[in-house]
């Protein structure tokens, strides 16, 4: 897999090839490329089209990167310079959709079938985007919204990784079916527990910054769950993230780690887990239907992981 992602994003353009190599030599968990051969164990897991899903996958995956990080506007990703702080937004930008182009041209050798799932999970990214981006609508459940936006700008990718899996390796439709829900179960799981991880990780331990998101003003579970309180601590949030940070004349960033203190401590940080702890439960219950193997048993253990990642 990593031997074909690496031939796939090679230009005649050797500046292009640089570029699409950027986020492809910085590495990352391959973590939906895994989900795609995982899911191909419960058929032919040598089928001819099971390693090529996995790299349009992971392109899909990293196309996506480059474009939020323009978006985020992100100096670093995965350790190094992202691309738009490393050349220009517009380079980072056409690298993105040169990346999208080259996992299209992928699947449409693994028939139309293939190439339509991946169209359309392609759209949903970019609805899940736009979604977060316009914030809810008067009068909706501020939770709902964020639940919705995580399973389309996160989930779906991880859904299509099973559902491609397993139909390009001849697993039948039942299989097909399971193993989609169980990645875009598993999907809502792996986002939660990235919110928990930004609040509550120990960046020693993390590798990640922690208030990243609030920095960037997304709105992540355990800062919903504790603006629905009225108590001290979730009044004082709200004028923090109200003013950018900056309540009572203070320097930005120590609004931000007082922000996080007070996430620590209050009972929002707590409901988050338990609700991490739902959606990988219920992924978990979704494979019961699936034969006892091994990729079974990886698959099982990833719900785990995502539980006790954050600590």
């Amino acid at each position: 897999m990593e031997e074909l992602l690496r031939a796939s994003v090679r230009s005649e353009f050797s500046f292009v090839t640089e570029t699409s190599r950027h986020l492809v030599d910085a590495g990352g968990k391959r973590f939906r490329p895994i989900v795609v051969l995982l899911s191909a164990q419960f058929a032919d897991p040598h089928a001819a089209g099971v390693v090529p899903a996995a790299v349009a996958i992971e392109l899909t995956h990293l196309s996506t990167l480059y474009h939020d990080d323009v978006m985020d506007e992100a100096p670093r990703r995965r350790g190094a310079a992202s691309a738009n702080a490393r050349w220009t937004n517009t380079v980072a930008i056409l690298t993105g959709d040169y990346l999208f182009a080259r996992a299209s041209d992928i699947t449409a050798d693994l028939g139309p079938d293939a190439t339509r799932i991946l169209a359309r999970t392609i759209a949903t990214l970019c609805e899940g985007q736009i979604r977060e981006t316009v914030g809810p609508a008067a009068g909706q459940d501020p939770v709902a919204h964020y639940l919705r936006v995580v399973t389309e700008k996160t989930a779906s990718l991880i859904a299509t990784s099973g559902r491609l899996g397993a139909m390009l390796a001849g697993a039948d439709p039942i299989t097909v079916d399971t193993l989609a829900s169980f990645g875009e179960l598993f999907g809502v799981a792996f986002q939660l527990s990235d919110d928990i991880i930004d609040v509550a990780s120990d960046p020693a331990d993390s590798g990640k910054t922690p208030g990243t998101d609030l920095r960037e003003g997304i709105p992540t579970l355990p800062v919903l769950y504790a603006l629905q309180s009225d108590d001290r601590a979730a009044n004082r949030l709200r004028d923090l993230i109200t003013s950018d940070f900056a309540a009572g004349g203070g320097n930005p960033e120590e609004g931000v780690a007082e922000a996080i203190d007070l996430l620590r401590g209050h009972e929002g940080l707590a409901r988050a887990r338990r609700e991490l702890v739902g959606w990988s439960s219920r992924a978990r219950e979704c494979l019961a239907p699936l034969p006892d193997n091994a990729a079974k048993a990886a698959l099982q253990s990833l719900t785990d992981f995502v539980i006790d990642r954050t600590g």
